[in-house]
């Protein structure tokens, strides 16, 4: 430390007698300073002296002196000037940054104090010569001054600095009212929601049991409606999903009856009915729940019947509820909007942490589901939380918190370097390409929660920025997952629905096609990304001395507030401590200016610098690194398995849990709270809140909209462009819903909408450029912004807990340019393949 905090330093305190007092005040014994910076608690004592021992004033005089310093005095009854204390002006050139702060002569008529060192700000550097020099200390000066004891006089002259003064004070009210009104507003914001959450109760619903068959079906009468309601209908069982083949298949017919009275617009009565057909499972066994909503025309009571068209004369079981909904659905949509809207403008410019922001989100939706009538239940909002996911996040963690205690990540660091021959784009492409060829294979996620530690440490050998090679190394994950079945989830629910491996859609044939795209939008992205990054410092703007001193500085900073001025030794003391800040800043901006003429964009002496590194950063615990690099290469190839093996009933959430579990067992480990403290659990309440709130905005009609909406789109468009259009409508919907709001559930609402589209015969078109153009969006969409895939939140996580962590507009800056880009030329393969070869069968 600069201002060294050592058992010898002793801070002492001599006093003058006042005239007519007689004798020497009696000092304090010397105290050493503790060592810890954060509780430096300097001329402890001083306040229980204050009524025996304080400075003294002779004839109105008031005496500072500095060592080698001109004594600055005050007469005629004049408080002492903070400005000139400030100038710092010195003749003795023995004063270092190390010198202590106070220093008592022999003589007890003089105090001195050490403030100010030549070395800092001298004849070359004035205080006064540039605008942020004369606000630093101006605003030390005021600080000071303020802290005085006695007032200036109504004769003193005028000072040129009072306005700055002012525009300091006004600056600093701005913040603070600013900081009170958005604490107010979101707490009385969480107040009105939860008030509105505590006025309604849970939906009571119970499921009424039934059974039909061919020659025998169900009726039922629903009453107590409001005019404008809507009727959501719930139905429960063996369903299969997709459009049906009447003429082939068995399903179930829901009708849905309601009188129309006459009134202004008819003169009859007229029968209203809606038609919902569900087609039924060959194999009777899963129980599915359908959901749709109908809309009613006015509080007249509603006939319900279910019919069964099979091809034989078993029966059918089915449970069923419904439930009155009081806001129309274009109302619902606009409420969701509105709330999605309001999350991210939270996350985008860092009202609240992102965690917040989604609890808030969620919060706000649950209200609003409250205030429709559809309440969910604590049980049913715990159901909506997808716990495989955050199973196979916490897995990953431990596992990574544990590899991370064998110096494995410092050696793939010194490894990557080598490779690249120290330099830098080459080594980032090479990390680039590794991440998106095992992401293609791997979870995102996973992926990431390997990669990123690796990078920061890499960068913190090269002294770069961890952010920019961050951000880069995701967005290739992202890319590279959308080439295979595996790679991304949107792909595994495609590949997974059984009515589009009917329609020949199966892994192999997924695999291929997207595969071909992928290496086509891969190999262009890296032209792109150095196009982005051409103007942008990839070398930190700080060495390690210049973190070391800024951490230096934040402690004396934070020291100095911590001291409340009661009197006026204190504000002494304040204003030393003040000053060494002042002090060390002035350093800090040279070492900044030698460290600027000293950074080179090639590092030409790496050979030199490998050895210097391997010898350095070296495996730490190789007996460690056996049991990690082989529980993981376990969980990694069950990972494989999972994908292609069915008779491993074991989901990717249970083989993490498995594997970090085991490795706890082989590493033996004994304080369990450093490993729980690696875990980001604010990532994993982040993604806790995102699934709720998806899940509130599926509940409030949003994803069915935007779907509804697409398909109408679709419609209208003429036969002859049709596929064209539909091919980059669905495209630019995936990829822009995808990077707004969770692709899962948008992907499985997507599905069923898609291939109703293509068997609907009024439209005629082939399903597969369809779900290839929802799959290329829906994966390249997640670049477009910091939560628009979990392994971007994951990796911002991880460099935050590291200290790197970067905020949703420099994710977006880089992101969302590539994700215009990636979904461009994914969009040129479609219609290339699709329109200019026909690959449509």
């Amino acid at each position: 430390m600069y201002l060294e905090n050592k058992t010898s330093l002793e801070i002492e305190m001599s006093q003058t007698a006042s005239q007519g007092h007689q004798g020497r005040s009696s000092l304090r014994s010397p105290k050493a300073v503790a060592g810890n910076f954060g509780e430096l608690c300097l001329l402890e004592g001083i306040s229980e002296r204050l009524d025996t021992q304080k400075l003294q004033q002779s004839a109105g005089q008031c005496v500072i002196h500095t060592e080698g310093f001109v004594p600055i005095r005050q007469e005629d009854g004049k408080n002492f000037s903070a400005v000139n204390i400030l100038r710092g002006k010195t003749n003795s050139a023995n004063l270092t940054e190390r010198s202590p702060l106070l220093r008592f002569s022999q003589d007890d008529s003089i105090t001195y104090m050490t403030l100010h060192d030549p070395s800092f700000v001298g004849g070359e550097e004035p205080w006064n010569n540039g605008s942020l020099d004369v606000e630093r200390r101006y605003r030390l000066g005021s600080e000071v001054t303020s802290l005085s004891l006695s007032h200036s006089s109504s004769s003193e002259k005028y000072d040129p600095l009072d306005n700055l003064n002012l525009s300091f004070r006004f600056t600093s009210n701005v913040k603070c009212c600013f900081k009170v009104s958005k604490t107010a507003t979101i707490f009385a914001f969480v107040v009105l929601c939860s008030l509105f959450f505590s006025m309604y109760p849970d939906r009571d619903n119970p499921w009424r049991m039934l059974a039909v068959s061919s020659t025998e079906s169900f009726s039922m009468n629903v009453t107590d409606f409001r005019d404008n309601a809507l009727l959501k209908l719930q139905v429960a069982g063996p369903f299969a999903g997709g459009m049906i083949d009447l003429t082939t298949q068995e399903y179930i017919l829901i009708q849905v009856e309601q009188t129309e009275q006459p009134g202004q617009r008819r003169r009859r009565t007229q029968q209203v009915t809606h038609n919902w057909t569900i087609p039924l499972h060959a194999e009777r066994s899963d129980q599915i729940v359908e959901t749709k909503t109908f809309e009613m025309l006015n509080s007249d009571p509603i006939a319900i019947t279910i019919q069964a068209f099979l091809q034989d004369n078993e029966v059918v079981p089915l449970s069923m509820t419904h439930q009155p909904l009081y806001v129309s659905v274009e109302t619902q949509v606009a409420i969701a909007g509105i709330i999605l809207a309001g999350v991210y403008v939270l996350i985008i410019f860092e009202i609240v942490h992102r965690t917040l922001a989604a609890m808030l989100g969620s919060l706000a939706a649950l209200a609003a589901l409250s205030i429709i009538g559809n309440r969910p239940s604590l049980v049913t909002v715990v159901e909506w939380i997808d716990y495989e996911t955050l199973a196979l996040l916490f897995g990953m963690m431990v596992l990574v918190a544990i590899f991370s205690e064998t110096g494995f990540f410092d050696y793939c660091a010194v490894k990557a370097y080598q490779l690249a021959r120290g330099r830098v784009w080459p080594m980032i492409i090479i990390l680039c390409l590794i991440a998106a060829i095992l992401s293609a294979f791997l979870d995102n996620v996973t992926t990431m929660m390997l990669f990123t530690p690796v990078t920061i440490r890499l960068c913190e050998v090269l002294n770069l920025d961890p952010r920019h090679v961050l951000i880069a190394e995701v967005i290739f994950t992202n890319i590279g997952g959308a080439a295979t079945a595996v790679g991304d989830p949107p792909n595994v629910i495609i590949v997974s629905n059984q009515d589009l491996r009917r329609e020949g859609i199966d892994f192999a044939s997924f695999t291929g096609y997207m595969f071909l795209g992928i290496c086509l939008v891969l190999f262009t992205s890296f032209p792109f990304l150095r196009m982005l990054y051409w103007n942008k410092k990839l070398y930190n703007k700080e060495s390690i001395e210049i973190v070391e001193l800024k951490h230096e500085i934040l402690v004396w900073r934070q020291t100095a507030q911590r001291i409340n001025p009661a009197s006026r030794e204190e504000t002494a003391v304040k204003c030393l401590l003040m000053q060494k800040v002042l002090n060390l800043e002035s350093l800090l901006r040279n070492m900044m200016k030698t460290f600027q003429r000293q950074i080179s964009q090639e590092d030409k002496n790496w050979e030199q610098n490998i050895q210097e590194l391997q010898k350095k950063h070296r495996i730490t615990d190789k007996v460690l690194l056996v049991k990690c690099v082989s529980v993981l290469a376990v969980v990694i190839f069950m990972f494989f398995l999972n994908s292609f093996v069915p008779s491993i009933h074991l989901d990717l959430g249970w083989i993490a849990i498995l594997g970090a579990l085991w490795l706890l067992v082989l590493a033996d480990i004994q304080d369990f709270e450093i490993i729980l403290h690696r875990v980001e659990w604010a990532t994993l309440l982040f993604f806790a809140g995102l699934f709720v709130l998806m899940e509130a905005l599926a509940q409030l009609q949003l994803i069915d909209y935007i779907g509804e909406q697409t398909a109408l789109l679709i419609k209208a468009v003429p036969e002859d462009q049709r596929l064209a259009i539909a091919i980059i409508l669905v495209m630019w919907v995936s990829a822009l819903a995808s990077s707004l709001i969770d692709n899962i559930p948008f992907t499985a609402t997507m599905i069923p909408v898609l291939i109703n589209l293509s068997q609907d015969a009024d439209v005629n078109l082939p399903v597969k450029p369809l779900i290839f153009a929802l799959a290329m969006g829906a994966c390249l969409g997640g670049n477009g912004t910091l939560i628009g895939a979990s392994a971007n939140v994951v990796c911002a996580g991880i460099a935050e807990q590291h200290g790197y962590g970067f905020s949703f507009m420099e994710f977006f800056k880089l992101g969302f340019p590539m994700m215009i880009m990636t979904c461009m030329i994914g969009m040129c393969y479609l219609l290339a393949t699709h329109i200019g070869l026909g690959w449509n069968m």
